[in-house]
């Protein structure tokens, strides 16, 4: 990479920053962005970066940015299939045991920009594991987007929209096998998500650390009253 070229990474989870910092970037060269407030045209303006990198950010960005920066940013599916929100959740719901990382131009319309490069990556364990795994892979992903600097080819093929979950999606009671009721819980289980529950007698009961094995779900739960249930 170029000394006097300048790069931001923007991430909203402690993971992105903590995988940033174990890159040993020149901070002379890379600036890391986690809240959103932060994430201004001013602060893009005054540091005029060759490429911001994107991982895993769910808001949007300003025109201001997109039209005058080039953005990427990193989208789990091998799009166009699963465009849209909840990504991971909605792969393991379908059953899919593999994906695409897809590194993608941002453009105004959700995951729809075109694609710098793919690479594969498994969905084993559970979502905080993945999400580091992704942005592992992230990282090399920006090394070599830097060093090639590749032309985005346009997407091609059909869409299929992912529709982004919501809290009430996690209950527990949508489930029929203890498979689905692994991958429900698993795939939940990262910062910032709302944990699988069900609700029971006035009681929340979360679930975590999901292991199946021996024709059984052994998992961690946290049980709470439920506020303003009867006792």
């Amino acid at each position: 990479m170029k000394a006097d070229q300048k790069y931001i990474v923007v991430g909203s989870k402690d993971w992105n920053l903590s995988l940033f910092a174990a890159q040993n970037f020149d901070q002379r060269q890379w600036l890391f962005i986690a809240a959103k407030e932060e994430l201004t045209a001013e602060k893009v303006e005054a540091i005029n970066p060759r490429y911001l990198f994107f991982l895993h950010w769910s808001w949007k960005v300003p025109e201001e940015i997109i039209n005058h920066y080039e953005c990427v940013c990193f989208h789990m599916t091998d799009v166009p299939y699963g465009r849209g929100g909840s990504p991971l959740q909605n792969l393991i719901m379908r059953g899919h045991q593999f994906t695409k990382l897809t590194a993608l131009r941002m453009t105004h319309e959700f995951d729809a920009g075109p694609v710098y490069l793919k690479q594969d990556v498994g969905l084993g364990g559970n979502a905080e594991e993945i999400y580091m795994r992704i942005t592992r892979l992230s990282f090399a992903m920006i090394e070599q987007i830097i060093r090639e600097q590749p032309q985005p080819q346009p997407q091609t093929g059909e869409a299929v929209v992912f529709k982004r979950r919501q809290p009430a999606d996690s209950e527990l009671s949508q489930v029929n096998s203890l498979e689905q009721m692994h991958d429900k819980i698993r795939m939940l289980d990262a910062e910032g998500y709302p944990p699988a529950f069900i609700e029971y007698e006035g009681f929340r009961f979360e679930f975590s650390r999901s292991a199946l094995y021996g024709g059984r779900v052994v998992a961690d739960v946290i049980i709470t009253p439920i506020e303003g249930a009867e006792s």
